[in-house]
């Protein structure tokens, strides 16, 4: 039989405290109990009052306007041409933007994750950095690559200009990056053998990846499809530079309902209906998701291959995409913020420090630039604060059932803002937070606050994966050892939310720099932030507002790229550590 255990050393006196047993589950001491309350109810107080209580509001209005349901509100709506009209747009815009996409991108997924080549990691960093620019400015490279003196803009006589297929390119420029992340980080954990062995067996590339590796990236796939037209069907930024009013969708309707028409009744049912959507591809989404974790579990981290001649067909295909849809845009935006009159000038980059032709802006550019800092360095505190908890929280593992169920029903309620519409949470804010109890209307605050709650779901799923990596055996022995609550945290959790912290920061950081739904509706004329001021610039007639704001988006793009490819290498690096164990620093015991 085995052999038995040895008795374990009784402590020696005048040696200090003694070793903790190695315990399981929750913590039982009065102090940690406090901790850990405190670490759930924060965020869930911070997520109903700024969330809950909104988006509920809303509803209400909507559905119960006089404090009883009446549903006469919906019938209304609904019989309008004009309702139906923008629904089928947001429908056909945000498929055929999402079909593109994945058709692309699966190709740009196999070379970028399952090959090795000079530049790969530059490549993807350009695919990524779409995602996190501002709606705005997006909006803006495109309406200065099809308008009047744009490259395309000639093309059948300036039709692109406000036409549904430059809509749906500036889709596709967002969300491409969002395909070949999610479909190239599954390929590159896709075990090889299952392939090779039906080459071996006879069959051709095509069939081998048609027959094997496609049915393992479909759940995959189906995920990143349906984000994807979660994503397009919310757009609202680059929908409202654009195609304006004449192609609107649900988002921008809301917004012209309550901006223009003060028609709040009907924004909140359009509010409703699209919370309905939502929650649809939500539900799909989150089915494709357990269904690749399940997949993930029987295969290994494969390390990339070298180029071989049959992906130069894919290759090719990425760098034009790459060259043609991601860079074009930007390079077309920097060379015409550089001109004026038709001559080469540094003319709209000086006068950002001014209020604009015809003092179109209260502020200077500048002046709303650095507001922008402080209220996305303001909500990228708050959201990685909120976020941290909740990984903290959401990361463990508790023996009960009726614990785990909580945390996954709290993982759950903190993925609820990254469905719902910038546009939604900022209408909400704008019917709720205006009245006692708690008016926020004259506060500094509501920005940050509303820009921190689109944040914190990019925070914890950022946190998360670096924390459940750990080794739940590591906290046990460092409370075996003597170590307290405190200290386990610092010295087993503490050095996993540092590598990985950082990287969630940044994509905070990123997200509230341009965040330009919720602000829309809660920036005060005289504190405005940068993506405001960009659309009331390129709003304004004539040349001299036309290019600052030209200036001031590529200002804000290359803002938000610095801190995306930051956010790039702190990643690089965090793969790279977290491949080495953490050291745990000596006991009390263990000490000279």
């Amino acid at each position: 039989g085995p052999a038995p255990r040895p008795a374990a050393r009784a402590p020696q006196a005048g040696r200090g405290r003694q070793a903790r047993p190695l315990r399981r589950g929750p913590s039982t001491t009065p102090s940690e109990r406090l901790g850990w309350f405190l670490a759930v109810a924060a965020p869930v107080v911070f997520l109903a009052v700024f969330f809950a209580w909104p988006v509920a509001s809303l509803l209400a209005r909507g559905l119960a306007p006089q404090g009883a349901l009446d549903l006469s509100g919906f019938v209304e709506v609904l019989a309008r041409p004009r309702t139906w009209r923008i629904i089928r747009q947001t429908l056909l815009q945000a498929s055929a933007a999402t079909a593109i996409c994945v058709l692309l991108g699966l190709p740009g997924a196999c070379v970028l994750y399952r090959r090795r080549f000079p530049g790969r990691d530059l490549l993807r960093a350009v695919v990524t950095v779409p995602f996190v620019l501002p709606s705005v400015v997006v909006g803006i490279a495109f309406h200065a690559l099809v308008t009047r003196g744009g490259p395309l803009g000639g093309v059948a006589d300036g039709a692109l200009d406000g036409s549904v297929l430059t809509v749906v390119a500036a889709l596709v420029f967002f969300n491409y990056g969002l395909v070949v992340r999610m479909v190239g980080t599954m390929w590159s954990r896709l075990d090889p053998r299952a392939v090779e062995a039906a080459r071996t067996l006879g069959a051709s590339p095509w069939r081998a990846f048609y027959t094997v590796t496609l049915p393992s990236l479909a759940p995959t796939i189906a995920a990143a499809a349906s984000l994807t037209f979660l994503f397009c069907a919310t757009a609202y930024g680059v929908v409202l530079v654009l195609g304006g009013t004449g192609i609107g969708t649900i988002e921008t309707e809301i917004y012209v309902l309550t901006a223009q028409y003060l028609d709040l009744r009907a924004a909140a049912v359009l509010s409703v209906l699209q919370l309905l959507v939502i929650a649809a591809v939500l539900w799909l989404t989150e089915r494709t998701r357990r269904a690749s974790q399940a997949w993930l579990r029987l295969h290994l981290d494969v390390p990339p291959t070298r180029l071989r001649r049959a992906d130069l067909p894919a290759l090719a295909l990425t760098l034009m995409v790459v060259a043609g849809l991601l860079i074009g845009p930007v390079v077309v935006l920097l060379a015409r913020s550089l001109r004026r009159g038709g001559q080469w000038t540094l003319a709209n980059y000086t006068d950002l420090s001014t209020t604009g032709g015809r003092n179109a802006l209260l502020v200077t550019v500048w002046q709303a630039a650095g507001n922008s800092l402080r209220v996305a360095l303001a909500a990228a505190v708050i959201a990685l604060a909120i976020g941290t908890a909740v990984s903290l929280v959401v990361s463990r593992r508790p023996r009960s059932p009726w614990l785990r169920r909580g945390v996954v029903l709290l993982d759950s309620v903190f993925m609820l803002p990254l469905g719902v519409s910038a546009v939604t949470v900022g209408f909400g804010f704008l019917i709720t937070l205006t009245r006692p109890p708690l008016v926020l209307t004259r506060s500094w605050w509501i920005l940050p606050l509303a820009q921190a709650v689109v944040a914190v779901p990019l925070v914890v799923r950022t946190l998360l994966p670096a924390l459940r990596a750990i080794d739940p055996r590591q906290r046990e022995v460092a409370a075996a050892l003597g170590a307290g609550p405190g200290r386990v945290l610092a010295t087993v959790d503490g050095p996993h939310l540092l590598r990985a912290g950082g990287l969630a920061a940044g994509f905070a950081l990123a997200t509230s720099l341009g965040e330009f739904g919720a602000t829309s509706f809660l920036a005060r004329p005289q504190t405005p932030t940068l993506p405001v001021v960009l659309y009331r610039l390129i709003g304004s007639p004539g040349a001299q507002n036309q290019g600052m704001g030209l200036a001031a988006g590529v200002v804000l793009a290359a803002g938000t790229a610095a801190i995306m490819l930051a956010c790039e290498r702190a990643q690089t690096m965090h793969l790279r550590r977290s491949r080495e164990p953490v050291r745990l620093p000596a006991t009390r015991e263990e000490r000279p």
